[in-house]
């Protein structure tokens, strides 16, 4: 397949997902909690955030804008929110929030676009 065709899984075309790096050091610092909390729940949270970064990836439309362009797919079990946005062949991630964190602090992010 080739570049900027995305995956196909279970009939949907699948875009390729662009985690940026602030958000991908969330995602660590999240798992890193979870993991001290106990021993595997870390690995769990993760797997649902891939879940959720899944159906973004999907089916990006059906998600509730939040910011302009920025939608916001909640993670299941975990008080997390994914922030993305669409471009024409990728799903770009701003931020993986703990709901309880001020919800505008990823704005900035999207300015540096």
């Amino acid at each position: 397949m080739g570049a900027g065709q995305g995956r196909v899984e279970q009939g949907a075309v699948t875009r390729p997902i662009v985690v940026r790096p602030e958000a991908g050091e969330e995602l660590v610092e999240a798992h890193q909690w979870y993991e001290e909390q106990r021993p595997g729940l870390g690995d769990e949270m993760v797997a649902c955030v891939e879940a959720a970064l899944q159906a973004a990836a999907r089916n990006p439309g059906v998600f509730q804008k939040v910011h302009g362009p920025v939608r916001r797919v909640l993670v299941r079990r975990f008080p997390y929110g994914v922030f993305f946005f669409e471009t024409d062949s990728t799903v770009v991630v701003l931020a993986i929030s703990h709901a309880h964190r001020t919800p505008d602090y990823w704005e900035r992010r999207l300015r540096d676009e």
